[in-house]
Protein backbone atom coordinates (compact mmCIF):
# COMPACT_ATOMS: atom_id res chain seq x y z
CA UNK A 1 0.00 0.00 0.00
CA UNK A 2 1.63 3.19 -0.95
CA UNK A 3 0.48 6.73 0.66
CA UNK A 4 1.51 10.23 1.77
CA UNK A 5 3.09 8.64 4.88
CA UNK A 6 4.88 5.75 3.17
CA UNK A 7 3.34 3.42 6.13
CA UNK A 8 2.27 -0.52 4.80
CA UNK A 9 -0.99 -2.08 6.51
CA UNK A 10 1.11 -3.86 8.34
CA UNK A 11 3.05 -1.45 9.66
CA UNK A 12 -0.70 0.89 10.31
CA UNK A 13 -2.24 -2.45 11.69
CA UNK A 14 0.88 -2.48 14.72
CA UNK A 15 -0.11 1.30 15.90
CA UNK A 16 -4.01 0.36 16.79
CA UNK A 17 -5.15 -0.55 20.21
CA UNK A 18 -8.43 -2.75 18.27
CA UNK A 19 -10.88 -1.98 21.06
CA UNK A 20 -14.63 -2.66 22.70
CA UNK A 21 -15.24 -0.63 25.49
CA UNK A 22 -19.37 -0.80 25.37
CA UNK A 23 -20.92 -2.14 28.15
CA UNK A 24 -22.74 -4.76 27.20
CA UNK A 25 -19.63 -6.83 25.49
CA UNK A 26 -20.50 -10.07 25.44
CA UNK A 27 -17.88 -13.07 25.60
CA UNK A 28 -18.24 -14.28 22.35
CA UNK A 29 -17.09 -10.55 20.88
CA UNK A 30 -14.08 -10.04 23.38
CA UNK A 31 -12.95 -13.77 21.45
CA UNK A 32 -13.72 -12.53 17.92
CA UNK A 33 -11.64 -9.20 18.69
CA UNK A 34 -8.85 -11.68 19.85
CA UNK A 35 -9.11 -13.49 16.49
CA UNK A 36 -8.83 -9.98 14.01
CA UNK A 37 -5.88 -9.11 16.37
CA UNK A 38 -4.37 -12.25 15.99
CA UNK A 39 -4.83 -12.58 12.29
CA UNK A 40 -4.12 -8.60 11.95
CA UNK A 41 -1.30 -8.03 14.33
CA UNK A 42 -2.27 -5.24 15.97
CA UNK A 43 -0.71 -3.74 18.64
CA UNK A 44 -2.99 -4.27 21.68
CA UNK A 45 -6.75 -4.92 22.32
CA UNK A 46 -8.55 -2.89 24.15
CA UNK A 47 -11.15 -4.23 26.51
CA UNK A 48 -12.71 -3.63 30.00
CA UNK A 49 -10.68 -4.38 33.12
CA UNK A 50 -13.24 -8.13 33.55
CA UNK A 51 -12.34 -8.80 30.22
CA UNK A 52 -8.48 -8.88 31.36
CA UNK A 53 -7.79 -12.76 32.14
CA UNK A 54 -9.95 -14.15 28.99
CA UNK A 55 -7.98 -11.60 26.54
CA UNK A 56 -4.42 -12.62 28.05
CA UNK A 57 -5.05 -16.13 27.80
CA UNK A 58 -6.18 -15.90 24.35
CA UNK A 59 -3.83 -13.76 23.00
CA UNK A 60 -0.90 -15.63 24.69
CA UNK A 61 2.35 -15.77 22.56
CA UNK A 62 0.68 -13.84 20.24
CA UNK A 63 3.00 -10.97 19.95
CA UNK A 64 0.01 -8.81 20.80
CA UNK A 65 -1.19 -6.78 24.14
CA UNK A 66 -3.88 -5.82 26.18
CA UNK A 67 -4.67 -2.32 27.16
CA UNK A 68 -7.23 -2.13 30.16
CA UNK A 69 -8.74 1.48 30.93
CA UNK A 70 -8.98 2.71 34.25
CA UNK A 71 -10.89 5.25 36.08
CA UNK A 72 -13.30 5.24 33.02
CA UNK A 73 -15.23 6.52 31.14
CA UNK A 74 -15.24 10.30 33.58
CA UNK A 75 -12.06 10.23 35.26
CA UNK A 76 -13.44 10.98 38.48
CA UNK A 77 -12.99 8.75 40.76
CA UNK A 78 -9.85 8.24 43.36
CA UNK A 79 -6.44 8.59 42.66
CA UNK A 80 -6.13 5.43 44.70
CA UNK A 81 -9.06 3.34 43.00
CA UNK A 82 -7.62 4.02 40.01
CA UNK A 83 -4.06 2.81 41.53
CA UNK A 84 -5.84 -0.29 42.35
CA UNK A 85 -7.33 -0.42 38.85
CA UNK A 86 -4.14 -0.54 37.32
CA UNK A 87 -2.05 -3.43 39.86
CA UNK A 88 -5.50 -5.73 39.54
CA UNK A 89 -5.62 -5.69 35.63
CA UNK A 90 -1.50 -5.71 35.15
CA UNK A 91 -1.62 -8.57 37.94
CA UNK A 92 -4.44 -10.28 35.76
CA UNK A 93 -2.61 -9.62 32.31
CA UNK A 94 -3.17 -6.27 31.29
CA UNK A 95 0.58 -4.75 29.50
CA UNK A 96 -0.89 -1.20 28.88
CA UNK A 97 -3.16 1.01 31.02
CA UNK A 98 -5.37 4.11 29.73
CA UNK A 99 -6.52 6.21 32.53
CA UNK A 100 -8.60 8.74 32.51
CA UNK A 101 -7.15 12.50 33.28
CA UNK A 102 -9.41 14.27 36.46
CA UNK A 103 -11.45 16.29 34.08
CA UNK A 104 -13.11 18.61 36.45
CA UNK A 105 -9.69 18.78 38.43
CA UNK A 106 -8.27 20.07 36.06
CA UNK A 107 -10.90 22.33 34.35
CA UNK A 108 -11.26 23.97 38.13
CA UNK A 109 -7.55 25.12 38.02
CA UNK A 110 -6.00 22.40 40.11
CA UNK A 111 -2.75 21.30 38.31
CA UNK A 112 -1.45 19.81 42.13
CA UNK A 113 -4.33 17.65 41.96
CA UNK A 114 -4.61 16.83 38.64
CA UNK A 115 -0.66 16.04 38.70
CA UNK A 116 -1.18 13.97 41.67
CA UNK A 117 -3.84 11.56 40.42
CA UNK A 118 -1.50 10.96 36.96
CA UNK A 119 1.47 10.60 39.26
CA UNK A 120 -0.49 7.85 41.62
CA UNK A 121 -1.16 5.77 38.26
CA UNK A 122 2.25 6.12 37.39
CA UNK A 123 3.76 4.66 40.23
CA UNK A 124 1.17 1.52 39.80
CA UNK A 125 2.53 0.89 36.50
CA UNK A 126 5.92 1.78 36.71
CA UNK A 127 8.20 -1.08 35.27
CA UNK A 128 5.17 -3.21 34.80
CA UNK A 129 2.90 -1.69 31.59
CA UNK A 130 3.32 1.59 29.70
CA UNK A 131 0.29 4.39 30.94
CA UNK A 132 -1.66 6.05 28.63
CA UNK A 133 -3.39 8.84 30.00
CA UNK A 134 -6.79 10.03 28.23
CA UNK A 135 -7.41 13.76 28.04
CA UNK A 136 -10.68 13.79 27.08
CA UNK A 137 -9.80 16.62 24.55
CA UNK A 138 -13.69 17.39 23.46
CA UNK A 139 -14.14 19.08 26.86
CA UNK A 140 -10.83 21.01 26.90
CA UNK A 141 -10.03 24.27 25.73
CA UNK A 142 -6.64 24.76 23.57
CA UNK A 143 -5.02 25.81 27.01
CA UNK A 144 -5.97 23.36 29.29
CA UNK A 145 -4.77 20.83 26.75
CA UNK A 146 -1.30 22.04 26.78
CA UNK A 147 -1.70 22.15 30.87
CA UNK A 148 -2.50 18.69 30.44
CA UNK A 149 0.14 17.55 28.64
CA UNK A 150 2.91 19.35 30.49
CA UNK A 151 0.95 17.08 33.96
CA UNK A 152 1.83 14.10 31.77
CA UNK A 153 5.15 14.45 31.22
CA UNK A 154 5.97 16.19 34.51
CA UNK A 155 4.49 12.99 35.91
CA UNK A 156 5.78 10.22 34.16
CA UNK A 157 3.32 9.40 32.05
CA UNK A 158 4.21 7.29 28.95
CA UNK A 159 1.42 8.11 25.95
CA UNK A 160 -0.90 11.22 26.10
CA UNK A 161 -4.64 10.21 24.40
CA UNK A 162 -7.17 12.26 22.84
CA UNK A 163 -10.79 10.69 23.94
CA UNK A 164 -12.48 7.93 25.87
CA UNK A 165 -15.25 7.69 23.17
CA UNK A 166 -17.63 8.46 25.63
CA UNK A 167 -17.35 11.93 25.85
CA UNK A 168 -17.88 14.75 23.50
CA UNK A 169 -16.06 14.61 20.46
CA UNK A 170 -12.96 12.35 18.93
CA UNK A 171 -9.70 12.86 17.77
CA UNK A 172 -8.99 15.42 15.36
CA UNK A 173 -5.74 16.04 13.53
CA UNK A 174 -5.25 19.81 15.32
CA UNK A 175 -5.46 18.17 18.80
CA UNK A 176 -3.01 15.44 17.89
CA UNK A 177 -0.93 18.52 16.51
CA UNK A 178 -1.18 20.38 19.28
CA UNK A 179 -0.38 17.33 21.84
CA UNK A 180 2.55 16.36 19.64
CA UNK A 181 4.02 19.98 20.11
CA UNK A 182 3.37 19.89 23.55
CA UNK A 183 4.71 16.76 24.79
CA UNK A 184 7.62 16.85 22.27
CA UNK A 185 9.15 13.51 20.02
CA UNK A 186 9.37 10.90 23.33
CA UNK A 187 6.08 10.54 24.27
CA UNK A 188 3.66 8.75 22.40
CA UNK A 189 0.15 10.26 21.62
CA UNK A 190 -2.56 8.38 20.95
CA UNK A 191 -5.55 9.30 18.77
CA UNK A 192 -8.69 7.84 19.69
CA UNK A 193 -12.42 8.47 19.19
CA UNK A 194 -14.07 8.44 15.55
CA UNK A 195 -10.85 7.25 13.51
CA UNK A 196 -13.09 4.79 11.02
CA UNK A 197 -11.10 4.50 7.91
CA UNK A 198 -7.37 4.70 7.04
CA UNK A 199 -7.54 8.06 5.41
CA UNK A 200 -8.16 9.30 8.79
CA UNK A 201 -5.43 7.08 10.37
CA UNK A 202 -2.94 8.30 8.62
CA UNK A 203 -4.17 11.75 9.02
CA UNK A 204 -3.61 11.25 12.86
CA UNK A 205 -0.35 9.78 12.42
CA UNK A 206 0.60 12.59 10.30
CA UNK A 207 -0.10 14.98 12.91
CA UNK A 208 1.75 13.18 15.19
CA UNK A 209 -0.01 10.20 16.93
CA UNK A 210 2.20 6.99 17.35
CA UNK A 211 -0.88 5.01 18.10
CA UNK A 212 -4.61 4.49 16.62
CA UNK A 213 -7.61 3.30 19.07
CA UNK A 214 -10.19 1.96 17.38
CA UNK A 215 -13.26 -0.62 16.93
CA UNK A 216 -12.68 -0.10 13.17
CA UNK A 217 -9.50 -1.23 13.01
CA UNK A 218 -10.30 -4.08 10.32
CA UNK A 219 -11.77 -1.86 8.19
CA UNK A 220 -9.27 0.72 8.96
CA UNK A 221 -6.30 -2.20 7.51
CA UNK A 222 -8.42 -3.31 4.79
CA UNK A 223 -9.61 0.20 3.38
CA UNK A 224 -13.07 0.14 3.88
CA UNK A 225 -15.15 2.27 6.16
CA UNK A 226 -16.21 0.95 9.83
CA UNK A 227 -18.80 2.35 12.66
CA UNK A 228 -18.33 2.85 15.80
CA UNK A 229 -15.68 4.06 18.25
Amino acid sequence: MNNDTNLSSAQVAAMIDHTILKADAMRDEILHICAEAREHKFATVCVNAGWVPLAAEELKGSGVGITTVVGFPLGATSTASKAFEAKQAIEDGATEIDMVLNIGLLKSGDTEGTLRDIEGVVAACKGKAPLKVILETGMLTDEEKVVACELCVKAGADFVKTSTGFGKGGATAEDIALMRKTVGPDLGVKASGGVRDLETALRMIASGATRIGASSSVAIVTGGKGEGY
